[in-house]
């Protein structure tokens, strides 16, 4: 028989039980509501919106200021990991009062219309994003196959053998001279190396970069699908070249960012010195020179050049993100690679079309950096565990 108590979403919200279990579970709640559920069929879609609504609205409202919904986050978690670990009741019921402030909250917030309170699911203006497992960085030699779960630090030494730095422990590994080593940085990471000849690269999320353990007597050549930033050690008498799927990059002692993901356009940024860019041996090299950008054109085969500040291009190998107006889409794919997250577009062209200008520092912690996007593109988030809602600010 259905529980004539409940006729919406709104009554489970205004219902303390239903708020401890969301906010509080355990068994004794988990119980009561499965059991609701099995006498109550027809009540499972409102239950869910109520779940919903909890979830994704009543720590994004404009009504709360940004220090409360802080502060009410942190009393949540922190009650979640106290049920969750069992402590003693009397710290259960000192935390178990911030459900009951929650409450509080819900049920002033109702009394705005019914649509500001619709399912993500159902809201065109929208930019989804879900966090992907993350996986392991991995140095492929000759011999063997190294999985590790942290960044790294790589160097080479000048007889060869490759040195690995994970969180303060150094371990190192021999290899053959003629054959190349690969690193592959997946997205969510980063990694460091320093090449034979002293040049050193930084490697951004989603790179793969190949290079000898020893350089010939002839050239200095590594291969690169992805991005990094390389300072290279000059050397008078053996160039210095870096592969790309697209063009070739012929060094002169310089400083300079190399990107070559395969969902934007392939560019080069000089910071110092001089370089060359060579499509093909079919076409002349091109030089780039200070403060330049380079993009390149697959169609021509040729090089669009432009002055910039290149430190919006090299600043990611400091752990900051540098925009101005960039568009939001173009925001979130540098967010996606730094983090290992995937964002899907609504049908919204307004909120793609806002910008972002300022400054975004990578933080390991991912809310820090969504709250900044959101100030910077005057838009909401909310995260649910391994999913991100942005939505319009004025929704």
């Amino acid at each position: 028989m259905r529980d004539n108590k409940y006729t919406d979403y709104t009554d489970f919200l205004k219902d303390r039980k239903f708020i401890q279990w969301q906010l509080l579970p355990d068994d004794r709640l988990d119980e009561y509501w499965h059991a609701f559920i099995e006498k109550n069929p027809d009540l499972t879609a409102e239950l869910s919106y109520a779940k919903e609504y909890l979830k994704t609205s009543v720590l994004n409202k404009p009504s709360m200021t940004e220090n409360e919904r802080l502060s009410l986050l942190k009393k949540i978690q922190s009650s979640t990991q106290v049920v969750r670990k069992k402590r003693k009741l009397r710290r259960y019921l000192q935390y178990a009062s911030a459900a009951c402030a929650v409450i509080a909250i819900i049920v002033g917030l109702l009394y705005f219309s019914r649509e500001e309170s619709s399912s993500f699911e159902h809201n065109k203006d929208l930019i989804s994003g879900n966090q992907l497992n993350n996986e392991n960085i991995q140095l492929i030699t000759a011999e063997k196959t190294i999985s590790y779960k942290e960044n790294i630090d790589v160097a080479i030494t000048t007889e060869g053998t490759v040195k690995v730095i994970q969180s303060g422990r150094e371990e190192s590994i021999e290899t053959e001279g003629g054959f190349l080593n690969k690193l592959i940085v997946p997205y969510g990471k980063r990694s460091k190396i320093e090449l034979a000849d002293g040049s050193n690269v930084w490697l951004n999320s989603g790179s793969v970069v190949e290079f000898p353990s020893t350089f010939s007597k002839q050239s200095r050549e590594i291969y690169l699908s992805g991005e990094m930033y390389i300072e290279v050690a000059p050397e008078k008498n053996r160039s210095f070249y870096v592969h790309t799927p697209d063009f070739l990059v012929k060094v002169y002692g310089t400083k300079f960012n190399v990107s070559t993901y395969t969902d934007t356009p392939s560019s080069v940024v000089l910071v110092e010195g001089s370089v060359a860019l060579q499509a093909s041996k079919k076409h002349p090299e091109q030089r780039l020179h200070p403060n330049e950008l380079a993009i390149f054109d697959p169609q021509s085969n040729t090089f669009d050049k432009r002055l910039v500040d290149i430190n919006s291009f090299i600043s990611w190998k400091d752990g900051y993100l540098i925009f101005d107006k960039t568009p939001i889409p173009e925001v979130l794919k540098q967010i996606e690679r730094y983090y290992n997250l995937s964002f899907n577009f609504g049908q919204d062209i307004q909120l793609q079309k806002r910008t972002c200008t300022g400054k975004i520092y990578l933080s390991d912690n991912l809310d820090n950096v969504m709250a900044t996007i959101a100030l910077l593109t005057s838009t909401k988030y909310t995260r649910t565990e391994h999913q991100i809602y942005i939505t319009n600010e004025n929704n």
